[in-house]
């Protein structure tokens, strides 16, 4: 009989023997795995202690109780931190299985699973991940500042609050991330994720991994992964919160959440409406969000969880305000839902597998109610001009003029796109022995797209059919050397046969201890990442505009994946007695395949194509590489100081507006002769657009009693960017085009807030956004929102 067969027999044996008892057992280790002897663990339900043990040599403990229902496992250590696990149900004739990681500082880290969809203390981790925690929430609307104290992530939004909005990893664009909510898929067919209707209700924790990752995840994690879950119903018996506030701008928000336990179920609902004026005319924003999460323990060791969160909203769309000097009447309402069945089973405290089935549903419609402006005919249709302008790049330069845009069809125009993805995976790992675990995974996606075109109103369709296979295999080596081995295949509908390996590696020469400099760590990561063009960047491919001839002059092929290749290699270090954490990496990453906009005016001047829309094209090669730091500092217990700063000086290796001046000489503004301008993509030699080369962040929290306060900061030097083909009048060509270098502006965002316990039920809240009034932090021409302030009451009751 085999040894793992033995194993199992000898528990159901065990659990027979114990038919009228909760058994908890595990083992109890520091984050290099190594066993800790006497830490106390207690088995608590309803707030009080019903059991508990002292760990032995080997870090194992076990304790029993004639108990049943749903416990939480508390555990202390003479030399670690205090460690609190997660709620979890066991009946009386129930085994559990436990292991716990204490972590020696007073900083308590995570415990990151997108890397290679193993849970595990920090310090086994060879790549990087960042965290936003629920308390981060606490006063926010939304996740995007709280994504600016990240490391090497950058937000684009054009425009104030709910407009679209991406995330943009070391280099990446906004479309190279993987973005999992509660496990499920969630990005557009092709990568693309709106931040900027997202709410933060009910949100736990959103952990960013830095690095491509397709290995994992297939198709979509090029740059990055970004994993978002949903808050767990923990209190034993029914709570209730609820949220209101308001503030400037017309601004209110209301939320309420019904929460908690009953034995074998978890549950937790939640209902949020937020609206706000923002400050240009025809711009007011709202979205109504609702959540659940219910879990069901089938058995004590076999979980079925569902969970669904849900968006509806709708935006103003004023345009870049700051080119046409007038806002354009336009509306965006976007329809969004992800949700989840997922199946959990632990065997034997060794194999755990998920098995999970997936949907997503996005909708987006895009309408433009009437014209704005003067209307001039054109041979292609019809040119509305904005009032006259005088736009001020943050490079210094100034042009004057009435910048136009076209339209060849009649009013109201119309856009949509629908993006669905059904998807099923099943995930097992399986620890061969207390220094190796292996992975198996294989996912099913079946995606569909729609789009609306403008003018015509033509439907074009897409039908994708993914599969995808997974192998890893992670460990350790005497508990210093930690390493991390994966290789993903996908067969994709649209890209064929394609492989995606990442291998990392971790070596810890001095441990944690009583010093004052102790505990290194020396990391570093590789990987490949790809993924699918999205339905606009297929059906616009300029390349089905040109002739033979034109698309090999100007480089431009038939519609291929995106491609990159990730490289990082950090060291971590722990000083002053675990209080402080040291973080410095250095990244290499290589992104290419990528695709370029053409805008209209590009294609009118160059091919004489008269279209609405703007055209894409593979041309985009660029390399993005830089230098990480982070600091994280705990004085006292109620003191917490975190920052970081990010050098990435990106270089652009080919690209369509490098091509085209080749073919036709450099693209300037007439009135700035000599300066070559990329109109519509960066120039060779020049950085990508919207990618600062500095960016840095900090953040100052106090914890009191009662009294909690917030400081935070997120800073960004200038980017390259384009006005792209924005016309004086009929006869002026590009002089409303500035030189791309510096165009977009630097920018320091200061926030605050307050939260004072009034009671036992109730909080007040005030939070301050934008305290220097910065009004220029989204791409040029783009207003983003100003000074706000935000003032409301927690009330909590019931839970236990």
């Amino acid at each position: 009989m085999s040894r793992f067969f033995r194993h199992h027999i000898l528990w159901a044996v065990f659990a027979c023997g114990t038919a009228h008892a909760v058994v908890v057992h595990g083992r109890v280790t520091d984050p290099q795995g190594r066993p800790v002897s006497f830490a106390r663990v207690q088995l608590i339900q309803g707030g009080r202690s019903v059991a508990f043990a002292l760990s032995g040599p080997d870090g194992t403990y076990e304790m029993r109780s004639s108990a049943s229902g749903r416990f939480v496992l508390v555990t202390t250590s003479a030399r670690l931190a205090p460690g609190i696990g997660e709620s979890f149900y066991g009946g009386r004739t129930a085994v559990v299985t436990r292991d716990i990681s204490l972590d020696p500082t007073a900083i308590q880290p995570a415990q990151p699973l997108l890397q290679s969809g193993l849970a595990g203390p920090m310090a086994r981790v060879t790549g990087s991940s960042a965290y936003v925690a629920h308390d981060d929430l606490r006063t926010r609307l939304d996740l995007l500042d709280d994504l600016r104290l990240t490391s090497g992530a950058t937000i684009s939004q054009i425009g104030q609050t709910g407009s679209p909005a991406g995330l943009m990893l070391r280099g990446g664009d906004a479309q190279a991330n993987a973005v999992l909510i509660d496990g499920v898929r969630a990005e557009d067919v092709g990568g693309g994720f709106d931040l900027g209707s997202l709410g933060s209700t009910a949100m736990a924790t959103t952990e960013v991994y830095r690095g491509a990752n397709t290995a994992r995840f297939g198709g979509g994690a090029e740059a990055g992964a970004v994993s978002l879950a949903t808050t767990r119903g923990n209190s034993a018996g029914p709570a209730f919160d609820y949220s209101g506030d308001g503030g400037n701008l017309n601004t209110w928000r209301d939320e309420a959440i019904l929460s908690g336990t009953r034995q074998r179920l978890d549950y937790l609902a939640g209902y949020a409406r937020l609206d706000t004026s923002n400050a240009l005319l025809l711009d007011r924003f709202h979205t109504s969000t609702s959540v659940a999460n219910l879990g069901y323990a089938i058995l004590t060791n076999t979980l079925l969880r569902f969970t669904l969160r849900n968006a509806d909203s709708a935006s103003g769309m004023p345009g870049a305000y700051d080119l046409y000097n007038l806002v354009q009447a336009g509306r965006l309402g976007e329809q969004n839902l992800v949700s989840g069945v997922t199946v959990e089973n632990t065997l034997g405290g060794n194999w755990h597998t998920v098995a999970r089935y997936g949907v997503s549903r996005r909708r987006e419609e895009l309408f433009h109610f009437y014209p704005v402006g003067l209307p001039v005919a054109t041979a292609g249709g019809t040119r509305y001009y904005g009032n006259p302008v005088t736009l001020r790049g943050a490079n210094g330069y100034v042009a004057t003029g009435r910048a136009a845009f076209d339209y060849a069809g009649p009013y109201p125009g119309r856009q949509d796109t629908d993006s669905s993805r059904d998807e099923l995976s099943i995930q097992t790992d399986y620890a061969l022995n207390r220094h190796a675990a292996v992975l198996l995974g294989a996912r099913y996606a079946n995606e569909r797209g729609l789009a609306i075109q403008p003018v015509t109103l033509a439907r074009v369709p897409l039908l994708r059919v993914n599969f995808g296979y997974t192998i890893s295999l992670q460990g350790d080596i005497v508990r210093r050397v930690f390493y991390s081995v994966a290789g993903g295949l996908e067969k994709n509908h649209f890209a064929g046969i394609m492989g995606a390996p990442r291998v990392g590696l971790a070596y810890t020469p001095v441990r944690p201890g009583g010093r004052w400099v102790r505990g290194t760590k020396i990391h570093g990561d590789a990987a490949t990442g790809f993924r699918e063009p999205s339905l606009q960047e297929e059906v616009s491919s300029l390349y089905g505009l040109l002739t033979p001839a034109a698309s090999a002059r100007y480089g431009v092929t038939p519609v291929t994946a995106p491609r990159s290749r990730t490289f990082e290699l950090g060291v971590d270090q722990n000083i002053f007695l675990e209080k402080l954490i040291v973080r410095a990496s250095y990244f290499h990453n290589q992104f290419a395949h990528q695709f370029d906009t053409v805008d209209t005016g590009s294609l009118q001047g160059l091919f004489g194509i008269a279209t609405v829309r703007p055209a894409t094209a593979n041309t985009l090669d660029y390399r993005a590489q830089g230098i990480e730091t982070a600091v994280e500092y705990q004085p006292t217990h109620r003191l917490f100081l975190h920052g970081g700063y990010t050098w990435m000086p990106s270089t652009v290796e080919r690209s369509f507006a490098s091509n085209a001046l080749a073919a036709n000489g450099a693209t300037t503004n007439p009135n700035l002769p000599g300066i070559p301008i990329g109109a519509s993509s960066p120039l060779v030699g020049a950085r990508p657009f919207e990618q600062p080369r500095h960016t840095g962040f900090f953040a100052v929290q106090y914890t009191g009693k009662a009294f909690t306060a917030a400081f935070q900061g997120a800073l960004a030097s200038r980017a390259d960017d384009s006005t792209f083909a924005a016309f004086r009048d009929a006869n002026s060509g590009n002089a409303m085009l500035l030189p791309n270098r510096d165009l977009d502006g630097g920018y320091a965002k200061l926030d605050a807030n307050f939260t004072y316990v009034a009671g036992r039920h109730v909080t007040i809240f005030t939070q301050f956004e934008n305290l220097l009034d910065q009004q220029h932090m989204a791409p040029v021409g783009y207003v983003s929102v100003p000074f706000t302030v935000r003032s409301g009451l927690k009330i909590h009751i019931g839970g236990r």
